[in-house]
């Protein structure tokens, strides 16, 4: 049997519990009655999910700190989503294509961020290399506040294979990039079927992937700072994507 994993925090715990992308197995509560513990243990009732109370100094220790808020769930290994499965859940939306492709992120804070950013765009999937990236983890979901349980998480073998089966869909791909000779966030149109790639903080897209790109795409800035945040980077794209599309579709 595989491993279970621990998931922390009233929210995070709260969508876990739905059991959506892992089946929930053991709910772990160190506090006293709350409206918020009620609640997860109404959830747990319904799920069937076992309850077992704990004093708070053994929540930490699963935990490995004490920002739990005085839950934590075991639940099976994250199950990710094929490809396949997210194309026909944007075919079936009827309307225009938004993913998010993740290349190097390997800190599960930005991951979590960029999730949640992801999930708030409507994005109809987010897609992942095996390699080089960060798994899904505690500290994902609870960066994440609930996103994971709603967005459809893919991963891949190959990601300059997945961005051609993206192309020959219909998707235009698109690379965030901050070189000279990309072209400016909002001079793009981005009114169509559009796949956003978002490489790391420290070497940003690799140079295979890079070339499986449509065209790469720069955010203009005006400070000093030569770059920002993956996750700040990539809301900004996602919401310029997002804001583009609603104008096409208002009009």
């Amino acid at each position: 049997m595989a491993t279970l994993e621990l998931i922390y925090g009233i929210n995070p715990v709260v969508e876990a519990l739905a059991g959506r992308h892992r089946r929930p197995v053991e709910l772990l509560v160190a506090e006293g009655p709350s409206p918020r513990l009620q609640e997860l243990l109404r959830a747990a009732e319904v799920g069937g999910v076992t309850v077992r109370r704990v004093e708070r100094r053994e929540l930490d220790r699963c935990a490995g700190h004490g920002r739990h808020q005085g839950v934590a769930l075991k639940v099976e290994p994250f199950a990710y989503q094929d490809l396949e499965d997210a194309l026909q859940a944007w075919r079936d939306s009827g309307g225009p294509a938004l993913f998010l492709v993740l290349d190097g992120i390997t800190d599960p804070h930005n991951l979590g961020a960029l999730l949640r950013t992801a999930e708030a765009a409507g994005c109809h999937g987010v897609i992942v290399p095996k390699d080089r990236a960060c798994p899904v983890t505690a500290v994902v979901d609870k960066t994440s506040a609930g996103a994971l349980a709603h967005i459809r998480l893919c991963q891949v073998t190959n990601l300059a294979r997945c961005l051609d089966q993206l192309k020959q869909a219909g998707v235009w791909v698109y690379g965030l990039a901050g070189e000279v000779g990309a072209q400016p966030l909002h001079a793009a149109d981005l009114t169509g079927h559009v796949a956003l790639v978002v490489g790391s903080e420290g070497s940003g897209l690799r140079p295979n992937v890079r070339s499986h790109c449509d065209a790469l795409l720069a955010i203009p800035m005006r400070g000093s700072v030569a770059s920002l945040n993956a996750s700040v980077a990539a809301g900004i794209a996602l919401f310029e994507c997002v804001r583009q599309q609603s104008s096409m579709a208002a009009g």
